[in-house]
């Protein structure tokens, strides 16, 4: 037997229950040993025996099923693309058509005679044309045994409309009392639920996006060293093993590779989260997508473009978007054994009271089953709450892009912060000097000549000091050391400790002990020397965010635990993490390790990981809840669950406690749906009728389905109101 692994692009997936229709089917065919197919990332990954199945005969079989196989994935964003501009205008018309015809209900613009036609006109358009699709999909999951919300939508509607249709046009088969129209209630389950899809699919459509910024990153170009020393532009996905490449200061690094000449300091902030640029020389590897901030280097390809870092992070993101989503779908599962309970009940409903010889309770009682049992408080318990919770997290600077987690947050056990731009503030700054005044202004002018991130800290540092126009001579900036110039033929050495030792400058006792005081402290230290004298240095720091410590403390009262993931080395890792109370660190690890560690700590519970960087993109998607910042990178925020807008750290204790309130008022919602339906059902099939000869009326069954949707819309709105 020979097994082969075949991953297909699937359009035309409405829900969850449309990902678990096809494996179902799927997994019943001869030939097809695994099936897993993701309803998030629209993505079928399928392990078929190549002697008893085909891919082409895979592709017939989805295809049969009513869904079509996208080869491309362009044809697949397309396909996309036109489904969610296809619910929007479903649901504006639906919700248009809808509030017209309440507005004919309750006033005189159309006269009395006509009025019951003219709300039928509207009513079915928003039943046959706006509700199409849960024909097409009840039709689909009965095909596949599978009983969800879409059969219970087709089903009560149709039950309220056509009941309806026949007291319009055919009223003498109903006695006067039980002439009553429920074309409204069935057109507002339909846009509701719409809504709902709505919602679900753009979520949906936006969680790819984060891939395609992603597969930009890397330079499309490359500058590739021919043998007799000239260069040559190539593809970078043209590169091959061994091929030498030239990478030139702000240009980015096309592959992986090894430094054969020159050195740089390499800005790879996108891969490990270091804020300062690592000096790079002779024998360094340096990956894809990287920047050289500064100098000429010349380097030997390691990895095909297919197998570099970069590529890498991009197989984890897919990887981790393909992931079964987490949510329960309550009404969806309950409704596999509510539907077809229903449909048994208004059968026996009309065959009991048929056999009676009362022909007529057995039309009413069976319709008035079907009418009572029609899912508005089912339809609207979750959306109208999720309505809710999004638009109180709003307020709050919480932006939620995936509402499905608002049920996996409060079950969170381990709290995952990177370190830059998370925890810190991303941004080198000075903190301390010992540097006398006087030489300020030189520094400043020497220091205004340089782009590294080190020399802009500096001039913040010193930005309120007058600028004078000194002539500066000999000006070099040496990658990995420092900057050295001359002022008035005085020599101005700033940068590490190993730039002044080459000089033959002696460094002072006292400055030597500031050095290494702040050096135990600090992210790190520039030393200045002026006039082969030196003359102190500039101790560096990463500030932690306001609020880092009390967010660790609060996270630690809700029981979970707080871990640090970053590519910081060890040191300064530790350092930061013993200034905010966390006991668990991991340090100077690049993305594929945080994606590793966050899938074995996933092992002992479900985790959030809190991130802001490119680099950060795998771990993000890779985790139950993905927490970003606003001032993050824009292929973290896409990659993210939740974007903290007002970039507060406290915004994500917020998120737990309103993640916590929404699943009480959801359970409440379905609890007070489903109990609605228990008692309903049996009134109206009429269990009463024998003891007290009460019947419940087909009118009274719609005002009950009304009352309890009217009561889960204002327990969902009771959201607005939580202090969170």
């Amino acid at each position: 037997m020979s097994k082969e692994k075949i991953n297909l692009n699937i359009s035309g997936m409405t829900c969850v229950n449309c990902s678990n229709g096809i494996e179902k089917f799927l997994n019943k065919q001869k030939g097809i040993e695994e099936t897993k197919v993701s309803f998030a990332s629209s993505e079928g990954e399928f392990t078929i025996d190549n002697e008893t199945m085909s891919k082409d005969t895979l592709i017939k079989k989805i295809e049969l099923l009513g869904y079509k196989v996208e080869e491309d994935f362009s044809h697949l964003e397309k396909a996309q693309e036109k489904e969610f501009k296809n619910l929007k205008k479903l649901f504006s018309i639906s919700m248009t058509i809808t509030a017209f015809m309440f507005v004919i209900m309750f006033s005189s613009i159309v006269d009395a005679s006509v009025k019951k036609y003219a709300i039928f006109a509207l009513a079915t358009v928003v039943q046959f044309f706006c509700a199409a699709r849960f024909y097409k999909l009840a039709y689909k999951a009965l095909s596949n045994k599978n009983y969800d919300m879409n059969v219970l939508v087709a089903l009560g509607t149709s039950a309220a409309y056509f009941y309806s249709t026949f007291v319009v046009f055919f009223p003498s088969l109903f006695p006067e009392h039980l002439r009553f129209l429920y074309f409204d209630g069935a057109a507002v389950i339909i846009s509701f639920v719409l809504l709902g899809r709505f919602l679900e699919e753009r979520s949906k459509q936006k969680a790819s996006d984060f891939l395609k910024k992603l597969m930009t990153l890397a330079p499309q170009l490359a500058n590739l060293l021919k043998d007799d020393n000239s260069t040559k532009e190539v593809l970078a996905n043209e590169l091959k093993i061994d091929d030498k490449i030239i990478v030139k200061t702000g240009e980015k690094i096309p592959a992986d590779g090894e430094i054969i000449k020159g050195h740089a300091d390499i800005d790879t902030s996108m891969i490990t989260g270091e804020s300062l640029p690592a000096f790079k020389e002779i024998g360094d590897e340096v990956l894809s997508g990287t920047l050289n901030t500064n100098g000429v280097i010349t380097v030997r390809v390691k990895k095909l473009a297919s197998d570099t870092t970069l590529s890498k992070i991009i197989n984890l993101l897919k990887s981790a978007q393909s992931k079964q989503i987490p949510i329960s779908r309550f009404a969806d599962k309950i409704a596999n054994i509510f539907v077809p309970s229903v449909i048994i009940i208004a059968i026996i409903t009309f065959i009991i009271w048929a056999f009676v010889g009362e022909m007529q309770n057995a039309i009413l009682a069976s319709i008035s089953v079907l009418i009572i049992s029609c899912p508005c408080a089912l339809g609207l318990a979750t959306p109208i709450a999720i309505v809710s919770s999004v638009s109180k997290g709003a307020n709050e600077g919480i932006l939620i892009k995936n509402p499905e987690v608002l049920e996996v947050i409060k079950d969170i056990k381990y709290a995952i912060f990177d370190k830059t731009g998370t925890l810190t503030k991303g941004e080198i700054a000075v903190t301390k000097t010992d540097i006398d005044k006087q030489y300020f202004s030189q520094i400043l002018a020497v220091e205004s000549l340089s782009e590294h991130p080190i020399s802009k800290a500096i001039v913040n540092y010193l930005k309120d000091i007058e600028k004078q126009n000194y002539e500066i001579e000999d000006l070099e900036i040496i990658a990995g050391r420092g900057i050295k110039a001359k002022i008035e033929n005085q020599l101005i050495l700033l940068g590490n400790k190993q730039l002044l030792e080459e000089n033959n400058i002696e460094i002072k006792t006292s400055h030597l002990e500031f050095y290494n005081e702040r050096l135990e402290l600090a992210n790190g230290v520039i030393l200045a020397s002026i006039d082969k004298e030196s003359i102190g240095s500039f101790a560096l720091e990463d500030q932690l965010k306001d609020n880092a410590k009390e967010l660790i403390e609060n996270l630690k009262k809700q029981n979970i635990k707080p871990i640090l993931l970053t590519g910081d080395n060890k040191i300064t890792a530790s350092k930061i993490a013993a200034k905010i109370g966390i006991d668990e660190v991991y340090s100077e690890v690049i993305p594929t390790q945080k994606y590793d560690v966050i899938k074995e700590v996933q092992e002992k519970g479900k985790v959030m990981f809190v991130g802001d960087g490119i680099n950060d993109a795998p771990s993000i998607k890779q985790a139950n809840i993905g927490v970003t910042l606003n001032s993050g990178a824009d292929i973290s925020k896409d990659a993210g669950d939740i974007i903290l807008v007002n970039n507060e750290l406290n915004s994500i204790t917020k998120s737990i406690n309103l993640s916590i309130e929404t699943m009480k008022i959801i359970k409440q919602n379905l609890f007070w749906a489903f109990i609605y339906n228990a008692i309903g059902i049996p009134l109206a099939a009429g269990i009463l009728y024998p003891f007290f000869g009460l019947m419940l009326s087909p009118v009274y069954a719609g005002i009950a389905m009304s009352f309890s949707s009217v009561t889960v819309v204002l327990n969902s709105l009771r959201l607005k109101l939580k202090k969170l």
